[in-house]
């Protein structure tokens, strides 16, 4: 076992960023006509995308694959290995098929990319060998070569991997972008997340599981109490003849409380705050949070379309449903 101190430790970690960081600036060279022509070809492909790999390099074509998928191009992922002994039966006709690799020359590599191409579908290689049986073989070959790994030894594959998975999520964006893959389109496939619920919540989605805490302008302060106590939401809508006046909160109870002596005669409009925050009813839930915060409240009133008092939204139900 070495012993190493916090600081040494720390360079050591330094020292890896930078080396990854250094190679990924580099790769931006490696952005040349084979890597367009392969995003054009996926692009107009009727067939999905099969991303192969062994090693470490599968794990980063299961990335790859999960990329493709949410921003909307079908993609599966196939072990270079497990194809040699069955799996190819995964390749369709229409089917473009990427292989990634270090080296280029791992058996299996050398073994699956023949079989592909004898199937007749195109092949895109991401190799760090531009010399190697795959990037020579390939249709398309996009560089992820590296100067050195970031394992002391340069064994360990690290920075080469890292390398890959940018030139994959360079394919990815560039794929996105040509389908035109909208925020919307985003909610569609994230429909349990916290990114798809910022995109497809509503406001009415959340206000209409509460309760409708209101009280007329003329209400004395033991139906507000009960009101605000009761609906649970920390706050009532005050209205007057139908109409939006105001808010009142359990802090504007407390203040009114410790400044008067008698409160016999207080009413909802002598404590209410005038021109209440509020939110219309189709208005994003992430909306609400962003008011939330600017105006530092924990309550916002829900209005129609009309201007009408609908309901209420409270910081909870954000925080409920992992908006925040």
């Amino acid at each position: 076992m070495i012993l190493m101190t916090s600081g040494a430790l720390k360079s050591l970690a330094v020292s890896v960023i930078e080396n990854e960081f250094k190679a990924i600036q580099q790769l931006s060279a490696f952005v040349d006509n084979d890597f367009i022509q392969s995003v054009q070809a996926i692009h107009q492909s009727k067939g999905r995308v099969i991303v192969s790999g062994i090693g470490k390099s599968a794990l980063i074509a299961n990335k790859i694959v999960a990329t493709l998928n949410s921003t909307g191009t079908p993609a599966v992922f196939m072990h270079a290995a497990d194809a040699l002994h069955g799996d190819l039966g995964i390749v369709q006709p229409d089917d473009i098929v990427i292989i990634i690799s270090k080296s280029g020359e791992s058996p299996e590599i050398k073994a699956l990319l023949p079989m592909v191409k004898a199937f007749g579908n195109k092949t895109v290689a991401i190799c760090g060998n531009d010399r190697s049986f795959l990037a020579t073989g390939a249709d398309w070959f996009i560089n992820a070569t590296v100067d050195r790994e970031a394992c002391p030894n340069n064994l360990a594959p690290t920075t080469s991997t890292t390398a890959q998975l940018v030139m994959g999520d360079a394919l990815a964006v560039c794929l996105l972008h040509l389908k035109g893959f909208s925020e919307k389109d985003f909610a569609r496939f994230h429909p349990g997340g916290a990114l798809g619920k910022r995109l497809y919540l509503t406001v009415h989605d959340l206000s209409q599981q509460n309760e409708r805490p209101v009280v007329d302008a003329d209400d004395h302060l033991k139906n507000i109490i009960l009101e605000i106590s009761g609906k649970r939401l920390g706050a009532t809508a005050v209205t007057e003849k139908g109409k939006l006046m105001g808010i009142i909160t359990d802090g504007d109870l407390r203040r009114m409380l410790e400044s008067r002596q008698n409160t016999a005669a207080v009413t909802a409009r002598d404590i209410c705050s005038r021109n209440p925050k509020t939110i219309m009813a189709d208005d994003l839930a992430v909306n609400a949070l962003t008011l939330m915060r600017e105006n530092d409240i924990t309550q916002l009133l829900v209005t129609g379309n009309n201007g009408d008092y609908e309901g209420m939204i409270h910081l909870h139900d954000l925080i409920r449903e992992g908006i925040i």
